[in-house]
Parts: C-alpha cells; sequence; structure tokens
C-alpha cells in the first residue's frame, strides 16, 4: 500500500513538471474551464451580444442578443434568466439564460388535456413524464395567462420550457432580451 502511494506522488509530481514545462497548453484550458464554473456559480447573464446553443431546444447554434425591454410578440426568439419552481430540484438553473420561442401572451387561454398543451386551442405540445435525471415532470396547470408573463417553449420534445409545471410562465423582468438566430 506504502509503495502504491509513494508511486501516486511520484507520478502526479511528473504530470506537474509535465504540466510547468508546456503551461502554454495548460492555460487556455484552465481559463475556459474558469469562465464555465465562473458563469454556473458566480453569474450566469451572458454578457455577450452573440450566443450560443448546443442544446437541441432550438434549431439555431448562433445568434445575437439585443438586450434591454422590448415589446415582445408571440413567434419572438428571447433569451431569459431561468427562475422557474424547479430551482429547488435543479438549483444549478438558478439564473441560466435559456433560450426559446414566446408561444403563448398575457390574454391567451393555455389549456391542457392529460399531457397535450394547447393555447386558444391550438396544441403546441406534449408534456413528458419524466426528465432525463428520471424525475417526474408535472404538466403545467391550465390557466389565462396574466398580464405580464409568457408561454416559451423550444422545438425539441425534450426541451424543458412552459410546459412544465416546474418551468412555468417567463415573467417580463426574467426576459434579457430578444435574439435574432443567424444559423
Amino acid at each position: 500500500m506504502k509503495t502504491l502511494a509513494i508511486r501516486f506522488v511520484a507520478n502526479f509530481a511528473d504530470f506537474l513538471h509535465h504540466m510547468r514545462a508546456r503551461w502554454y497548453l495548460y492555460a487556455p484550458v484552465f481559463a475556459v474551464w474558469a469562465f464555465a464554473y465562473a458563469r454556473v456559480f458566480i453569474d450566469p447573464t451572458p454578457r455577450l451580444p452573440v450566443l450560443f446553443n448546443w442544446t437541441p431546444s432550438l434549431p439555431y447554434s448562433v445568434a445575437l442578443v439585443q438586450y434591454g425591454p422590448h415589446t415582445l410578440r408571440r413567434g419572438d426568439y428571447v433569451v431569459f434568466a431561468f427562475a422557474g419552481e424547479a430551482q429547488a430540484a435543479y438549483p444549478g438553473l438558478r439564473g441560466q439564460p435559456f433560450f426559446k420561442i414566446v408561444r403563448g401572451m398575457p390574454g391567451d387561454a393555455l389549456t391542457v388535456d392529460g399531457r397535450i398543451v394547447a393555447i386558444n386551442g391550438e396544441v403546441v405540445g406534449q408534456a413528458k413524464t419524466h426528465a432525463y435525471d428520471r424525475r417526474p415532470l408535472e404538466p403545467i396547470a391550465a390557466t389565462v395567462i396574466p398580464p405580464g408573463h409568457y408561454y416559451v417553449q423550444g422545438t425539441s420534445p425534450d426541451s424543458f420550457d412552459s410546459r412544465y409545471r416546474a418551468s412555468g410562465l417567463v415573467r417580463a423582468e426574467q426576459v434579457l432580451g430578444t435574439v435574432v438566430p443567424l444559423f
């Protein structure tokens, strides 16, 4: 057991020497990790006018963000800071930027039949029963969308959006800006 510990320390010392000799290779990797951890744990708000989407929730990978208050319309693409009920179950989502399409406006009737969600009688999607981590997902409750709230949705059936009670409707103050998809 003692020789295993000595060998581990020697190998780790060799690795540190290798890293120090080739610091220029490791510095960019650590910088990217540092920025990623800062986004997740310190301030998740995107600061650049360019948004990179790596999820299947929308078919666009790169978009321009126009920050500030906007009059939203149905069909607008928005980026908003997450603040749903799911923060207790998924604390890492707090404040994370989500990129979705506005499907429902204040005054629209939101109905749910089983897991089928409709806005003003038009079916907009089906709520899944479980998330990827196998936690159960409840569909949003039927309601009339109140003033200052929006129903947002991604194009993927796996998108975590307003179809679910845990995500819910998006308040106007959560919207960071509108988005112009590039590709």
